[in-house]
């Protein structure tokens, strides 16, 4: 019995102190791995997207969460292109997010999953994508520039539909005023813009910030013990604290007359009043600090934690047919891709969210939009480029998937039997197109199979093949885009490709009526050839050749007449002029001989094709342009900059009418002066105008245009005589 009491407390005893110097070592050897493990003993609360301008701020301030709540030793920096969101050699290069990314951040025992977008119009479809998956919002504003066009247009996104943070980022700067950009966010979006953090500053340095709601002030040289707030400061104070206590009553009968009897409300109702007005959109808290200074960052999460809602507090999600499945682990599976990378080595990488239910490793999935089977291997949780894998996806978690094999972008995963299908991502549509053709054969080879990677990463991408013109045109938001691509192609995939501006599709017509005799005549020893064709060519209302006979007494045999109009369509496909194809015109064959022996097809086709080149020229030909329909969408004043900017387009305005604040500005405008427009509007509206654009109907080219295009096209008829 004692032997084997001390063989077994000798045994469990080694186990023990082997096992607990594994993992002590384990983990000191692997800082962020611990955080990570132990993230999932937090409790799980939310995804935050990041919105606003560009250079605003938002990946340092990640940055500076990240190594305030101990997860880095040190900060990165975007100048040096070392931040933790921003890993990209193509972010590192241009000082700016150019990729969605996610960062999770442990604080007081729970987890806040940060989104950071992009804030360039250039790559918009990442912001949408990440926007699509938020719970919440925190908008940045730069409080040295103020209200920018990108924080109008996150504004306009949002709405009222998440619950939303500002934060006056870069009070750093000598010449940040919180003051003035505080009015500006309020006199813009509205009186729910409430400032909870007001900032002390002293020799034009923030050396603190006063908390509204406690009234209490921190010092940032020492954070341990709260102050009383300021004498010369106390009026601002009340006076923001009035402004939340007006909010917090708007979502309560009783709590109304209380605020309006003067009397003070308990903690218990800030809280439950503050609750409900986050979630209703009626207060939108406005903090600030500065990012590279780590100020404002401990208010920030202290807000987040004790006051913002959580995915399962949603109670429910509805899909794109109108079904509502539960937020809780309960409920059935189901997860939406809203981001996609191709590695060239790892394969398709699937990012989702877990809208309901748990998504398990090794199980098998059903993709409703393809209807299809896919099979989940490993799983994983992001933070930054890192990946760490996990056993499963908890309902409202974001992790990744590897190589799905049918599942796209938008596309819905759910548990085999159902039919679960979301509301497909809205991506906006690229306008600026680029002809694009490989350098090399090999190039040529790798091109194609490369873009159609890059496509699948970004849904803003289109490429097309132009039947008329021959060229490949790769379509994007701005040049800023494109020029990711295209430094992709040659360092990812070591494809080499040129770039021009595409060709526009003009058109020849007609506008006098001929009559021309087209006679093909050939001897070569043997049996000859013989055609010969009489051919009225006039103008007509059409876009194809319109083709008629008139032929009395034989003169041309029946089974000739199809070779006569097979060699007008062909010959139509290049007009006299430069070239292009030639439309608005009736053809009639009237009159002609033949030989009963040397007669045939060929000879009749080639006859028709000598009376077209013939006549063409006699008949006042003429250039078409395309003109295409715009609807310019753009704020009020800048409405007088869009329509002259139209005029010198040669557009004619056809109309302008408010919709939702936005003046929207429709015209017909030459297609050939709106190839850069996606660029040129950008700068006429700051970044805030929009514009759609489809073609509309060919018209008479100007003089000086036609003589410019004819010259350009260099188009000499080859056709045989």
């Amino acid at each position: 019995f004692f032997f084997f009491f001390f063989f077994f407390f000798f045994f469990f005893f080694f186990f023990f102190c082997y096992f607990f110097f594994f993992f002590f070592f384990f983990f000191l050897s692997r800082p962020r791995l611990t955080t990570s493990i132990l993230s999932s003993l937090c409790v799980f609360l939310s995804f935050y997207v990041l919105l606003g301008q560009a250079g605003s701020g938002k990946s340092t301030f990640l940055e500076a969460t990240l190594f305030f709540t101990g997860k880095l030793d040190r900060m990165g920096s975007a100048m040096d292109g070392t931040l933790e969101s921003d890993y990209d050699p193509e972010e590192a290069k241009r000082n700016q997010s150019v990729y969605t990314s996610l960062i999770p951040i442990e604080w007081n025992n729970c987890k806040i999953n940060f989104i950071d977008t992009p804030g360039s119009l250039d790559f918009e479809g990442e912001k949408v994508a990440g926007y699509t998956v938020g719970d919440n919002c925190l908008v940045f504003v730069s409080a040295k520039d103020g209200v920018e066009s990108q924080t109008e247009n996150a504004v306009k996104l949002i709405g009222k539909s998440k619950p939303t943070i500002f934060f006056i980022n870069k009070m750093d700067d000598p010449n940040a005023s919180f003051e003035k950009v505080y009015n500006e966010l309020r006199d813009k979006f509205g009186k729910q813009l409430i400032a909870f953090e007001y900032p002390i500053i002293k020799d034009k340095k923030m050396i603190g910030s006063i908390n509204v709601l406690s009234g209490k002030t921190w010092y940032y040289d020492d954070l341990s013990t709260p102050k009383e707030v300021p004498a010369e400061y106390a009026d601002v104070v009340e006076g923001l604290y009035n402004d939340i206590a007006e909010a917090i009553a708007m979502s309560d009968d009783e709590l109304m007359d209380r605020f309006f009897n003067g009397e003070k409300f308990t903690d218990e109702e800030i809280s439950k009043g503050l609750s409900l007005g986050v979630r209703s959109g009626e207060i939108c808290p406005v903090y600030c600090g500065s990012s590279t200074e780590i100020k404002g960052i401990r208010r920030m999460l202290d807000l987040i934690v004790e006051n913002f809602p959580t995915y399962k507090e949603k109670g429910e999600v509805m899909d794109a047919n109108g079904f509502v499945y539960k937020t809780s682990e309960d409920e059935k599976m189901s997860a939406q891709v809203f981001k996609t990378i191709v590695d060239p080595f790892v394969g398709k990488i699937s990012y989702l969210k877990v809208m309901s239910g748990v998504l398990k490793m090794d199980s098998t999935v059903y993709n409703s939009n393809q209807e299809k089977e896919e099979k989940v291997g490993q799983i994983y949780c992001v933070q930054g480029k890192n990946q760490i894998a996990v056993g499963k996806l908890f309902t409202g978690d974001i992790g990744a998937v590897v190589k799905l094999q049918y599942t796209n972008t938008s596309d819905t995963i759910c548990e085999l039997g159902q039919n679960i299908k979301y509301e497909a991502i809205d991506f906006p549509e690229g306008l600026l197109g680029l002809a694009v053709a490989p350098k090399t054969k090999a190039d040529e080879d790798k091109m194609s199979e490369s873009l159609k990677r890059i496509l699948q990463e970004d849904k803003t991408l289109r490429f097309v093949k132009n039947k008329e013109t021959s060229e490949q045109i790769l379509y994007g938001l701005g040049d800023q885009q494109i020029d990711v691509v295209l430094n992709k192609l040659k360092n990812k995939y070591k494809v080499e490709i040129t770039t021009k501006t595409p060709k526009v599709q003009y058109r020849e017509t007609i506008n006098a009526k001929v009559e021309v005799q087209g006679k093909h005549k050939k001897q070569s020893g043997g049996a000859g050839q013989y055609g010969d064709v009489w051919i009225r060519f006039e103008p007509a209302d059409t876009e194809e050749m319109i083709f008629e006979e008139e032929v009395f007494g034989g003169a041309v045999p029946k089974q000739y007449f199809p070779a006569v109009e097979a060699g007008l369509r062909e010959a139509m496909e290049h007009g006299p002029l430069a070239g292009y194809k030639v439309v608005g015109v009736k053809a009639t064959l009237y009159d002609g001989s033949y030989h009963p022996v040397d007669s045939k097809e060929i000879a009749f086709k080639s006859a028709a094709r000598l009376a077209y080149k013939a006549g063409m020229p006699k008949a006042k030909p003429q250039l078409l342009e395309p003109v295409s329909k715009v609807k310019v969408f753009v704020p009020e004043e800048y409405t007088g900059a869009i329509i002259g900017d139209l005029n010198k387009r040669r557009g004619l305005v056809m109309g302008m009418e408010m919709h939702d604040g936005v003046q929207v500005i429709e015209a017909e405008v030459p297609s050939s002066e709106m190839q850069k427009y996606a660029i040129e509007l950008r700068a006429l509206s700051q970044g805030r105008g929009k514009y759609a654009i489809s073609f509309d109907h060919y018209d008479v080219a100007p003089q000086n245009v036609a003589e410019k295009v004819i010259k350009e096209s260099n188009f000499k008829d080859d056709s045989e005589d």
